[in-house]
């Protein structure tokens, strides 16, 4: 049985280097007149997103041979085939695809390494910001702003009770029921956000939570579950779980609360059930 990739400040640079250069040719593109296709499940591609795929394949390919890849742009992988996959890498070249057409800066990058049904590392870059985020079992969560990784600030929330919250939502997935069910939860404000940076700024302690109800896929928040808890955070389904990776065919996940200070979970899971109840 082959052991289990393990990760040093050498393979994290490599991977911080890799996210770098799929955001370069991402930003290449955005700079011009691009095309847009639409998929079969009425999403949109662009040539970043092949771009970005390409070149993150490519170098994960090269660092670890030995595991498969699974990606937003390469999903059609059997659950029979997948089921087998102890370990595996799981991308999103481009998160936030609406939010690079619409030119608003807020998409990302985003690859994660998942065992036993769980995210063991994540890293998440933002390339108009020139911001690179990751998280890992082995050693916590980081973020960097410029310089190598030896220049990374480490990510550690406080742990502390809140009677008043800023919260995260979606910028590209509005919702009257989602709206109707925040104003329940005692806030200092609202913030809309695009793509995984949601999950980084919880990491970041720049906001306290965010609620999804709504579809999304595995790939679209992997390397951010990690991110936000080897932060101290987590990500649950809204019966408190924590969300588990590759365990069925469908990669949708269910409605999941982010939250960066889990002592305040159970409590804020306990209005937005009373309220989804009532309605």
């Amino acid at each position: 049985m082959m052991a289990n990739f393990s990760f040093n400040s050498k393979k994290i640079d490599f991977l911080v280097s890799v996210s770098k250069n799929a955001g370069r040719a991402i930003m290449d593109i955005y700079k011009t007149d691009f095309d847009i296709e639409i998929k079969d499940d009425n999403s949109p591609l662009t040539k970043a997103d092949t771009a970005s795929n390409e070149i993150i394949h490519q170098a994960l390919k090269q660092m670890a041979p030995g595991i498969p890849i699974l990606s937003e742009e390469s999903s059609e992988i059997s659950y029979s085939t997948r089921s087998k996959w102890n370990e595996y890498w799981l991308v999103d070249p481009l998160d936030g695809t609406k939010e690079f057409i619409d030119r608003n800066g807020e998409f990302t990058t985003n690859i994660a390494l998942i065992r036993n049904g769980r995210p063991v590392f994540g890293i998440i870059h933002a390339p108009s910001k020139n911001e690179t985020y990751w998280g890992s079992n082995e050693f916590g969560s980081y973020c960097l702003k410029e310089g190598s990784v030896y220049n990374a600030k480490k990510l550690s929330i406080s742990k502390q009770k809140r009677d008043r919250y800023t919260i995260l939502t979606s910028r590209s997935h509005p919702s009257r029921k989602l709206e109707i069910l925040l104003e329940k939860i005692n806030h200092d404000a609202i913030v809309r956000a695009g793509s995984s940076l949601k999950f980084c700024l919880l990491a970041e302690g720049k906001a306290n939570l965010y609620l999804r109800l709504g579809p999304t896929s595995e790939w679209d928040i992997a390397a951010g579950d990690a991110i936000l808890s080897y932060a101290g955070g987590s990500i649950c389904d809204l019966e408190g779980n924590p969300i588990l990776y590759n365990k069925n065919e469908s990669l949708l996940n269910p409605n999941f609360l982010a939250i960066n200070d889990k002592i305040n979970q159970e409590k804020i899971l306990g209005i937005i059930n009373e309220c989804l109840n009532d309605n």
